[in-house]
């Protein structure tokens, strides 16, 4: 099995990763909204648009 971060063989102490490191860079994926779940409920299109719009309207 390959490590889904970097392709080298894994380790069983860290599975599916190969290393603490490729699993920390995994979890920060996570945590940063860089991997999501997506959702066909209509609220949370809704709730997603509105916050959108509010980043926009507020100053930097």
């Amino acid at each position: 099995m390959a490590c889904p971060i970097c392709d080298n063989q894994t380790d069983p102490k860290y599975r599916p990763f190969c290393s603490k490191r490729c699993a920390d860079i995994d979890l920060a994926k996570w945590m940063t909204g860089s991997y999501a779940v997506p959702s066909t409920d209509p609220e949370d299109i809704e709730k997603a648009l509105e916050e959108a719009e509010e980043k926009k309207s507020k100053p930097h």
